[in-house]
């Protein structure tokens, strides 16, 4: 069964997962090379938030300059939520700034995959330009990980639930018995001591590391959620799915209830 048909297969699945959220403007940005988000997030976004009433505006890096995310600033200027798909960007300082100030009012962030090493360099990599910036910290201080890399592609990742994780509602509906991911897991702990782990992914004769979790961040609170699945595979899951939506829905329902 080819992606296209066993997505819309699983979505048929999910009607009594979502969890209900009022109407928000919600912002996805999206510059990474690896893992097709330019083109399962907007289809998430047709299946799953539009029907649920959500407006979304989707920004992509440019074509031109994948360091630059137009339309981005005026976007965030109305977001109640930013959605993160991106991968070792350095955006222009006026676009990091706003995500910044966006993180600062305590608006909520939900953040998939490679969101843990954004807007961060390696070593290796050539310094920004100077009117391009990073948030080197941005893992540790907004998601609440320590991302060093990942395991070797192969093998499953198998998902159970985090110690003390039980009936937070992320996790309402979602079906743990059997779930594997084809995604190599991220190495990521030791999280913030303020990071609650929701779901943890193992895989043979390696330490358990958690794959979603909480966060707040800022002296305003903002409510955070992290995932580090979010490869093609993982769409087609109707439990990553879910978790995604619920991770959505509780960080707008975290943010309106502060």
């Amino acid at each position: 069964m080819n992606l296209i048909l066993r997505i819309v297969f699983v979505v048929s699945l999910l009607g009594a997962w979502v969890q209900s959220a009022a109407a928000a403007d919600i912002v996805v940005m999206i510059g990474e090379d690896e893992y097709h988000t330019w083109e399962t997030l907007p289809e998430f976004v047709k299946t799953e938030l539009e029907p649920a009433g959500h407006h979304v505006t989707v920004i992509h890096a440019d074509a031109e300059d994948k360091n630059h995310f137009p339309g981005l600033i005026e976007a965030l200027k109305k977001a109640d939520l930013l959605l993160l798909s991106v991968r070792r960007r350095t955006p222009v300082k006026a676009e990091l700034d706003a995500v910044r100030a966006f993180l600062s009012a305590g608006k909520p962030l939900v953040g998939i995959r490679t969101a843990s090493h954004a807007f961060a360099l390696r070593p290796k990599d050539a310094a920004p330009d100077a009117d391009h910036a990073v948030w080197q910290d941005f893992d540790p201080e907004v998601l609440g990980g320590h991302y060093e890399n990942h395991y070797k592609g192969g093998p499953l990742t198998q998902v159970s639930l985090a110690d003390g994780a039980k009936g937070h509602p992320i996790l309402n509906g979602l079906q743990l018995d059997g779930w594997t991911s084809t995604c190599s897991l991220y190495r990521v702990s030791p999280l913030e001591a303020s990071a609650k782990p929701l779901l943890m992914g193992t895989i043979a004769d390696e330490p358990a590391e958690p794959i979603a979790w909480t966060h707040r961040y800022g002296p305003k609170q903002a409510p955070v959620f992290y995932t580090s699945l979010g490869g093609v595979e993982d769409f087609a899951s109707p439990n990553f799915r879910a978790l995604l939506l619920h991770g959505i829905s509780w960080a707008l329902d975290a943010s309106s209830s502060k």
